[in-house]
């Protein structure tokens, strides 16, 4: 079966929570509508989960800790080698489940969407084999072991990945987690649950918890049991967390907002780097953290980078997910599709020029939460489009004079978490991202790399994601003196 809510329903999982290896009922009855951004209509509804439920899931967690940390790292990795196997055995029933709470297409679905939240058990997976947990430093023992009861707070932009980016390591660090999805793409997460649960998952290794943050959130960042907090999510969820974190001095790690440049260099061939750079910055409608939305280019460059921006866009398809045509579908939820509508006013309002798409649904589409790919131009670095994160597709392209200036420019932020680089010198390529103050560059457009660490300088977060540093940030350090002889 490939329809997510039929098999959701009949397996009895959109009203319960998942806690100490069980499907469990909750204390109260409240629900919320699940939203089919491009038909606009009520597709399921889910329980919302308050107070009872997370006391109940930190316990489990709380008393599953101690035997999962003991775990030999091949145990661990056994676990995580079957769940990274059964969520490409069930790659269409994720994709369709994306495409129906936040508006992917399914061809994106299925070729990111999921595909890339998988990767991220497998390297979790692979790293056990080779990760150090106890290491010689004279005679000094360097022991690194789990942090303990990790709550797992993800957004609704990137559901599954952001999922598996923080199950993936937390477990295979020893961990014992409480995942808190967001109550607005919620499907992906009951179904990753029931993942872990086939798997073999030991009872209170995983723990699954709906609702809103809060409530549920708040819960889990103020609960004494809950050693580690790691959110995604903007900046202003970020600081939330973190202050009510605060008292019980638990670690919180977060990836929050961005407004990555992208830097154009006076010799880049804008021919290929000017399409990457459009299709980057609107890769997933813009709603990405780490989008590339502020292109810096010579500003002698100005009119052809504007036209070959134009082109790229007019060959976006935006339209219902489900059609195999269409490249870009519907904004996740109303909130966003506002807030973006807003920010293209301002654009306008504030005398950017626009070269491409502007407010309101693109041409032949009257319903659904559908946004027409923008690209403003002439855009100064003070204007609203070029400081705020917009989470959507739109582009702003902000012309310079110089690499100096554009350095300068790229780094006129609050956040720091992307960067890209374009340019056919190599040595001036990379000059320019050491510079840049974000904690992951991107030259050249490469390939995407899962075992690159991923996280923010500034408001950006702090703490790392993927591969072998984001393993790490579940990992208390011990010093043994004297272990060795």
């Amino acid at each position: 079966m490939t329809d997510p809510i039929r098999h959701l329903t009949e397996a009895g999982r959109l009203g319960r929570f998942y806690s100490d290896g069980a499907w469990r009922d909750p204390a109260a009855a409240e629900r919320i509508g699940v939203v089919d951004p491009a038909r606009e209509a009520v597709i399921a509804e889910i329980a919302l989960c308050g107070g009872p439920e997370v006391e109940h899931a930190v316990a489990a967690a709380r008393r599953a800790f101690p035997a999962w940390s003991r775990t030999q790292p091949a145990e661990r990795a056994a676990l995580l080698d079957r769940v990274h196997g059964l969520v490409l055995d069930r790659l269409e029933l994720f994709a369709r489940a994306l495409t129906a709470e936040m508006g992917a297409p399914i061809t994106y679905a299925r070729r990111a969407q999921v595909p890339l939240a998988a990767e991220h058990i497998r390297v979790a997976r692979d790293l056990l084999a080779t990760y150090p947990f106890l290491s010689q430093r004279g005679t000094t023992a360097i022991a690194r072991e789990a942090i303990g009861v990790c709550g797992l707070i993800t957004p609704w932009n990137w559901p599954l990945y952001q999922i598996t980016a923080k199950v993936g390591p937390a477990l295979a660090a020893g961990c014992t987690v409480v995942l808190k999805p967001s109550e607005l793409s919620p499907l992906s997460a009951l179904l990753f649950a029931e993942v872990m649960d086939e798997a073999g998952c030991p009872a209170g290794v995983f723990n699954l918890v709906n609702g809103t943050g809060p409530v549920v959130g708040e819960a889990l960042a103020t609960h004494p049991e809950v050693d580690m907090i790691s959110i995604t999510g903007s900046t202003r969820a970020g600081v939330l967390v973190a202050q009510a974190a605060a008292p019980t001095v638990k670690r919180v790690a977060q990836e929050l907002g961005g407004k990555s440049p992208n830097v154009v260099l006076p010799d880049a061939d804008l021919a290929r780097c000017i399409p990457l750079g459009v299709a980057a910055a609107m890769r997933n409608l813009g709603q990405s953290c780490s989008a590339p939305t502020r292109m810096l280019v010579p500003r002698a460059h100005l009119a052809e980078v504007e036209a070959l921006a134009k082109t790229a866009v007019a060959g976006f398809v935006v339209g219902a997910p489900l059609r195999e045509e269409t490249t870009h579908g519907a904004i996740a939820n109303r909130a966003q599709f506002d807030r973006i509508q807003t920010m293209i006013r301002i654009g306008i309002e504030e005398g950017a020029r626009l070269v491409a798409g502007g407010p309101g649904r693109p041409e032949g589409l009257t319903t659904g939460l559908f946004a027409r790919p923008t690209v403003f131009s002439e855009v100064r670095r003070d204007m609203t489009i070029a400081q705020e994160e917009i989470f959507g597709p739109v582009l702003a392209i902000l012309p310079y004079d110089s690499v100096e200036e554009a350095v300068e420019i790229a780094n006129d932020t609050i956040y720091g978490l992307g960067a890209h680089v374009q340019g056919t010198d190599l040595e001036q390529v990379r000059a320019v991202a050491r510079q840049i103050r974000a904690g992951q560059v991107h030259l050249n457009a490469p390939d995407w790399d899962p075992t690159a660490p991923f996280g923010g300088y500034k408001r950006s977060g702090n703490g790392r994601e993927y591969g072998r540093e984001g393993l790490e940030e579940y990992l208390e350090t011990k010093s043994i003196l004297g272990f060795y002889r």
